[in-house]
Formats: C-alpha cells, structure tokens, sequence
C-alpha cells in the first residue's frame, strides 16, 4: 500500500523555505513527506529574484521532477504561484493557505485593489528600495504577518525576510490550475494581512466549503500542529 502524498510547500512573498521548518516537523510526525521550496532570490536561492511566470516555472521544475501524486500548497502570493504552476507535473490537488486565488489574466495587485477597503495590511507592510525592489518594512510586519505569534519566533521570522519583484504581483497570471485541478481553501481568521473577507471572495472561486484555522497570517509559525492535522487528510492516498 502506498505511503501519503508528498506535500509540496510554497512560500509567500517577502518569505522563504525557510518559514515551513516548524509545519514540516509536525507533518513528519503524521507520517507526511514535504518539500519546501525557495522561490527564486528567496532564502538561500542565489538565483535572481523573479516575476510571477518565472517563479511559477521554478516550481513547476519541482513537481516535474517529483516521481509521485503531490498536493501543492501556497501561502498568500504563493497562491497565485500555484495557480500558474499546478498543471505540472502530477499534482492531486491544490490547497490555498489565506492565498491569492487568480484567474487568467489577473495579478495579485489587481485583485486585491479592485475590492477597496477589503486587502488587508500588505500595503503597509512592504515598500521600495533604490533597485526598485519591494523590501518589508520589520515592524509593520510583526503586526500584519505574525500578530498571533509568540514573540521569539516573530523575531527570528522577521529578521529572515527579503525583497520581492514588483513584477510578482504585478504581472497578470496565464493560467489558473485550480479550474482543472481538486482545490481547497484554508481561511486564517486572525488574518491582518489578507482579511477574512477578502479569503472569503477567493474560497468562493473553488468549488466545496473552504477550511478555516484560528490564526493570523502564518498559522506554518504559530500553530502548525493545527495546520498539520488540516492537511495531512489530503496527502492520504
């Protein structure tokens, strides 16, 4: 009999593989395989940052080289990574963790300035340096990314963020694999950065009822006992 799926992890922006350690310990307890992956110009990637279609190719790499049934997860603009990239490969499904849900020819900016009032914080949250790049600014990000999470480990978050291409969320995505593959949603409730209501609109795009776990941004930090005990039913073969 065949062991669960391997989960395969995607960072949002400003993040990197870096920000799933905790989540995949508690996976590898349940007996669940995961991959994380750096985005290009994330974590310790030395290649050059990306747009939306290049870090999506990047991931795709991934899957394609995976020998096995996955299900591919995206945190917050990772969302839009696997919606571009989940037609690779042998995906079984999609989930979107408090994630941009794009349909083909919308970008992550788009979306989230067409609903006034209902975005969140990520405008406070990042700004641009003299190349251009989007660079977070640390405090408003303890607030917006991490306002559920103890202390420690909001220090050692923030201090391991990066910049991010304005291209990323600029860039309107191709293709929108959650129209052609199983898809599920997982609300954060706590969320200061995509609120409730905006992870609302994008659940609604996929078909079933969406999850919802009592955290803010980044339950990978602050409860991933919880969100493993979420995801693991989906990797069970």
């Amino acid at each position: 009999m065949a062991g669960p799926r391997p989960v395969v992890l995607v960072h949002g922006a400003f993040h990197g593989a870096w920000c799933w350690a905790a989540l995949q310990t508690e996976l590898d307890r349940l007996g669940v395989p995961s991959y994380a992956i750096d985005l290009p110009g994330h974590g310790t990637s030395t290649e050059p940052l990306e747009d939306l279609h290049g870090d999506a190719a990047a991931v795709a790499r991934v899957l394609e080289a995976l020998d096995d049934e996955v299900v591919l997860m995206g945190h917050s603009y990772g969302g839009a990574v696997i919606g571009q990239a989940g037609l690779a490969g042998r995906v079984d499904r999609l989930i979107f963790l408090a994630a941009l849900v794009l349909d083909v020819g919308e970008s992550a900016t788009g979306v989230s300035t067409s609903l006034p009032g209902e975005g969140g914080g990520m405008a406070k949250v990042m700004k641009r340096d003299e190349a251009g790049r989007m660079v977070p600014v640390p405090e408003a990000a303890r607030d917006v990314f991490y306002n559920s999470c103890s202390p420690a480990t909001v220090v050692a978050a923030t201090a391991r963020l990066g910049p991010q291409r304005a291209a990323t969320l600029k860039q309107p995505a191709s293709v929108a694999a959650w129209r052609e593959r199983p898809a599920t949603y997982i609300r954060c409730l706590q969320d200061r950065a995509l609120t409730p209501p905006m992870q609302d609109l994008m659940a609604a795009r996929l078909d079933g009822e969406p999850l919802s776990i009592d955290t803010d941004h980044s339950p990978f930090i602050g409860a991933p006992g919880e969100l493993a005990a979420l995801i693991a039913p989906f990797a069970n073969r």
